[in-house]
């Protein structure tokens, strides 16, 4: 055990074996740029050493599992900086789901609660939530552009400049419009593609319908599939491919 369990003062250097099983496990990781890689494996050291991880429901904490999400963690600011996730330091992962109670107020003031299940929970300036059953299948699952790694902590930097909103912090007023112009289109077809599916049997999307709840879910449901499926993403969303490469920066093949 390599002490993941607590932050440290410099990166610990991750051993090659445990490297190479992590990215046999998630070959979306592997598949890209060799100077990617490097850089990939640079900053999940670097995030291991300023996060804690922290296992509920009995659920242990090992070396494979802080490494694996942490590979995945790094993904979204591979080209941005860890300093993107400096408003946070815990992750707590649970064996499977979650069931966490809900509440809202109608606008008649009445309080109605209900149970929402959870793969994944992003908190604005505390922790994330993860599921180890959700993110140990996430190799398999890229092919449905499906990791909830990737979901959570792209909420983390959509909540950087306060609620989610499906726009990162940007570095002008022009920059967020011309954003969300892009993004709310893309948004509004893709919700309308869900309810035509929903309710008429028309043809659902690939990508995972529940980005139709809001634009903020749907930036986070478009960046998971970007990440770990570019090639099936950018053939049905090629405008949405261009924005998000605008701000990710991926390396060109």
């Amino acid at each position: 055990m390599f002490g993941w369990l607590r932050r440290r003062q410099a990166p610990r250097p991750i051993p090659d074996a445990l490297w190479q099983d992590t990215l046999a496990r998630y070959p979306f990781l592997g598949d890209r740029p060799a100077a990617e890689l490097e850089q990939l494996r640079a900053l999940t050291a670097g995030f291991l050493a300023t996060k804690e991880f922290h296992g509920a429901q009995g659920f242990v904490i090992t070396d494979e599992v802080a490494v694996d999400i942490a590979a995945q963690a790094v993904l979204p600011v591979l080209h941005l900086g860890l300093r993107w996730y400096d408003d946070f330091v815990g992750i707590v992962v649970h064996p499977d789901e979650v069931v966490a109670r809900r509440e809202f107020v109608d606008d008649a003031g009445v309080v109605h609660h209900y149970d929402e299940v959870l793969a994944g929970e992003a908190m604005e300036g505390g922790p994330v939530m993860l599921s180890w059953r959700d993110v140990v299948d996430a190799g398999t699952a890229a092919r449905e552009g499906y990791n909830v790694v990737i979901h959570e902590f792209v909420h983390k930097l959509d909540m950087r400049d306060g609620e989610p909103d499906g726009c990162p912090p940007l570095p002008s007023a022009q920059a967020r419009r011309d954003w969300l112009a892009v993004m709310q289109a893309e948004y509004d077809a893709f919700r309308e593609q869900v309810i035509i599916a929903e309710r008429f049997g028309g043809e659902p999307p690939w990508m995972d319908a529940y980005g139709a709840q809001s634009i903020d879910e749907f930036f986070a449901v478009a960046s998971e599939a970007y990440f770990v499926n570019r090639a099936r993403f950018g053939a049905g969303h090629a405008g949405l491919l261009r924005l998000l490469d605008s701000f990710f920066k991926p390396l060109k093949t």
